[in-house]
């Protein structure tokens, strides 16, 4: 089995030959590389709630995202990066990542694993295959589209069949061969296009009346805000009632062992195994506790946001930093089709601070 300091060479041994991430990803679970996750979950415990009981292809269940992150990962040479993010404001604890330019680093603060001339190499090879497209195209929505179903990153592709090639994207999870998600296809322009719209809708709505814009904000942040947390209540409620079974078993085995009625042995194994569920359990139901409770959205927040928009008159195209600036995730539907043959297919876009509008 490989160790941490292991599946981390591979990766980028694999990076310096040229493989891009989605290879590297195919490699891993074709060879039943164990995750970070899983190995933490088979040493410490940890992350019980994914890995307890689940198939044994969990275990190597790579995503491109997780390779992505570890080509980047400054840590690995030695490094430390510190101000990658922070929390909105006091009252609402939500994590927003910081402009690139606000992080700060300090250099050898602990054993390198990976040298820094490799770690180089490897930035320049996902540069350079940046800028590879054939039609010169900047992928300028990297890192936000995202599968509404498996929550895996959308891979872009390009169809050259037609006399008019296009770009368009497909759920990665289903382009790697794993075929563990359905396609949820979207041409590039297509997405392009209705982005644009509604960025373009509420960039009018801000310059026009903005008082307005922000009681219509904080009505839609609340209808998005109340479905949340009748689902994060209800994950609460399943939570505390398999806290009370479990509280209820460990006291039953107990009189078990001390009436004789069950091994040492027996009670030590089912001992560490409840109360291992039942620190796994405490640990979400503070969390779905303190989530609850940072989910108020402020009028601070939306006007933030607001502010951000009309920095944008009016946008007649899209860019990487506009999208970044202004977006926080675009969720792509499977596409619905029609006994006519016409095809619907849902797009959400959740914007930074205030969540999903439209």
């Amino acid at each position: 089995m490989l160790h941490n300091r292991q599946y981390q060479e591979k990766i980028f041994d694999l990076a310096v030959l040229g493989r891009g991430a989605a290879s590297i990803t195919r490699i891993l679970v074709e060879e039943k590389v164990p995750t970070p996750g899983w190995l933490n979950y088979d040493r410490y415990g940890t992350f019980a709630n994914i890995y307890a009981g689940a198939p044994a292809e969990k275990a190597y269940a790579w995503t491109i995202a997780q390779v992505k992150s570890i080509l980047k990962e400054k840590t690995y040479i030695g490094h430390s990066v510190h101000n990658k993010q922070s929390n909105i404001s006091f009252k609402n604890k939500k994590k927003v990542r910081k402009p690139q330019e606000e992080w700060y680093r300090v250099e050898n603060t602990h054993e390198a694993i990976i040298s820094e001339e490799v770690f180089q190499k490897v930035q320049e090879l996902i540069a350079s295959r940046r800028r590879k497209r054939r039609n010169g195209m900047t992928q300028i929505f990297a890192g936000l589209i995202k599968c509404a179903d498996c929550g895996w990153s959308l891979a872009y592709g390009e169809n050259r069949q037609n006399k008019n090639p296009y770009g368009y994207y497909h759920c990665s999870k289903n382009g790697q061969g794993l075929r563990q998600c359905s396609m949820h296809y979207i041409r590039y322009d297509v997405l392009y296009a209705y982005v644009l719209a509604r960025l373009q809708y509420w960039s009018m709505l801000a310059q026009k009346d903005e008082d307005k814009l922000l009681k219509r904000l904080l009505n839609a942040s609340d209808r998005e805000r109340n479905s949340a947390k009748k689902k994060q209540a209800a994950e609460l409620k399943k939570a505390e009632k398999r806290k009370v079974e479990v509280d209820g078993l460990f006291a039953k085995m107990y009189e078990d062992w001390s009436a004789g009625r069950i091994t040492e042995y027996n009670f030590n194994m089912l001992s560490e195994k409840y109360q291992n569920e039942q620190k796994e359990l405490e640990i979400k139901i503070r969390q779905l506790h303190e989530t609850m409770e940072a989910a108020v959205q402020t009028a601070a927040d939306a006007e933030k946001w607001i502010a951000l928009m009309k920095q944008y008159v009016n946008p007649v195209e899209l860019t990487a930093e506009l999208l970044n600036t202004l977006i926080e995730k675009i969720t792509v539907h499977e596409a619905v089709k029609s006994e006519d043959g016409s095809r619907e297919q849902e797009v959400e876009i959740y914007y930074r601070f205030i969540g999903k509008i439209d």
